[in-house]
């Protein structure tokens, strides 16, 4: 988008731009020894961002929602002590300004926040006027719109060290991950906003501290420039997402291991090979305009004998049919489902627009 083009870096003296940003630290602030005794273990594993949740949304009422004000004396603490720099969630104007004023280093906006444009431009009045990096986290629920809107809202209050944080989508029933990555959806935010960075949260996206290092590692060859990692000097105890918290040690071991891929490696060996993929999509766009040709005709024949557009029975027989096909050509037969799925309703719209010019 033309009007994000002057997105500054969010970098901070100390931090090698280079790497990806690393943010740690416990999802909530729950007492000061356990924010310091954190902090110091973080910074003797080379963690220059420190992360501690104030103020807590939660689901339920009844739950630890926090520790409030006080916990911003804590994170103050942190900076004397360690040298770190420090960032918490906000969610309300009071929240901005309690935060700057405490000296908060950066802010993030959590994902149930970033579903509400009226509280999204709350907060957006409050940053006006202030130079801080903001990162916004993906809405709960999958809607790109309303994520570009969210951050298009701080953008204009005049924020330009702005990024996003790719958290996951909730998904209802059970899952392997606490929320879906949807990896498409980022893609396609970076597609529209080319500037800006995104942060992945593995935490919240895995919700089992045994799915952060996979996922960390698949979220740096997507790309993307940097992590939110929740660290918690004793996880097993701690009061809020106990079960997606690693120790600082844990973290340092994970972060060791991943492989930072080479963004700045010459793409001229991979021009052929695209060359290939931009020869097989005009084929495959030629197949699919044939094969709508064909429903078009077919959706003519139904028409005139009175046939009913969708036959059931048809088509879960394709649709049984062209995943064994896929299975045997080496594909997912989930891809092959939500394609044969798209190009179905496609069809249908098709032939449903040849009945409606018969009834106007």
């Amino acid at each position: 988008m033309e009007q994000f083009k002057d997105l500054q870096p969010i970098t901070f003296p100390g931090v090698d731009p280079n790497q990806p940003l690393v943010i740690a630290g416990p999802c909530s602030a729950e007492s000061e020894e356990q924010v310091l005794k954190t902090a110091h273990q973080l910074a003797e594993n080379g963690i220059k961002v420190f992360r501690a949740g104030i103020w807590k949304p939660r689901t339920k009422p009844g739950g630890f929602e926090g520790v409030g004000l006080k916990g911003l004396l804590w994170m103050h603490q942190v900076k004397k002590e360690t040298g770190m720099y420090t960032a918490t969630e906000v969610a309300t104007h009071e929240h901005v300004n309690a935060a700057l004023d405490a000296g908060i280093d950066l802010l993030w906006i959590g994902a149930r926040t970033a579903a509400n444009p009226f509280a999204m431009q709350d907060i957006a009045d409050a940053l006006r006027g202030h130079d801080v990096p903001v990162l916004v986290k993906n809405p709960v629920n999958p809607d790109i719109e309303l994520w570009i809107g969210g951050i298009q809202r701080i953008y204009n209050a005049g924020i330009r060290k702005l990024g996003a944080i790719h958290r996951g989508f909730s998904s209802y029933g059970k899952h392997l991950y606490r929320n879906e990555p949807q990896w498409h959806i980022p893609v396609e935010l970076h597609r529209r906003i080319p500037d800006i960075p995104i942060i992945c949260d593995p935490s919240h996206m895995g919700g089992k501290r045994e799915l952060i290092s996979p996922i960390a590692q698949q979220s740096l060859d997507m790309g993307v420039d940097g992590l939110m990692i929740e660290c918690h000097c004793d996880p097993d105890n701690a009061l809020s997402d106990n079960k997606q918290q690693l120790t600082p040690e844990n973290l340092n071991i994970i972060l060791n291991a991943l492989v930072v891929r080479d963004t700045h490696m010459s793409t001229e060996n991979l021009a052929s090979l695209r060359q290939h993929i931009d020869q097989c999509d005009n084929e495959l766009l030629e197949i699919l305009a044939k094969r709508m040709r064909v429903a078009k005709e077919i959706g003519t024949f139904k028409k005139e004998h009175n046939m009913q557009i969708v036959q059931a029975a048809r088509y879960d027989e394709i649709m049984q049919r062209r995943v064994k096909q896929a299975e045997s050509l080496g594909l997912s037969p989930e891809f092959m489902k939500e394609v044969m799925q798209a190009i179905h309703e496609e069809s249908v719209k098709l032939q449903l627009s040849l009945f409606e010019e018969e009834n106007k």
